[in-house]
């Protein structure tokens, strides 16, 4: 069994599979008379060609070390992921190469902040770690076919 251990989450490891959703050292601008801060575009949605929708999904949580086993990309549009709870959880990402899943890294995603998954990158189910938590997800929704499913050999992720 391929055994990988878990990174911190950074913007620069990440980057290749997508983009980091946590605010900015300085909001980009102030707003509400002052009293909110804007940390304006993020991310950019990929939708090809559909809409961009907004859902909430709820996942069962899972322990470390953790086997992952089934891998899931969208070639049509990103999806975005931001934890509505306040605890970490695990990002299992890896590139596309010619239509099969290439290396697997996992990150460790702090407790507030989301991820931005560009389309066609493969990654694992939702992976709240200890208790099962909510995300709320953006993603693409329309004609074509966005989602491809794949088992994987299973792959033991550690801290």
């Amino acid at each position: 069994m391929t055994q990988i251990r878990i990174e911190p989450l950074t913007a620069a490891a990440f980057a290749p599979f997508g983009q980091v959703l946590t605010p900015r050292a300085t909001p980009d601008r102030m707003i509400n008379a002052g009293r909110c801060e804007r940390h304006h575009a993020l991310a950019t949605v990929e939708r090809g060609g559909g809409e961009a929708i907004i859902s909430i999904f709820r996942s069962d949580p899972v322990s470390l070390p953790y086997d992952c086993t089934l891998l899931e990309r969208h070639p049509l549009g990103s999806q975005a992921f931001m934890p509505l709870g306040a605890d970490p959880w695990l990002s299992v990402v890896a590139p596309d190469r010619d239509g099969q899943p290439g290396p697997l890294r996992a990150f460790l995603v702090p407790a507030g902040t989301g991820v931005n998954l560009n389309a066609n990158v493969w990654h694992g189910v939702l992976t709240p770690l200890d208790r099962a938590a909510d995300f709320l997800v953006v993603d693409r929704e329309g004609a074509g076919i966005n989602l491809q499913e794949i088992t994987i050999p299973s792959v033991r992720i550690v801290p």
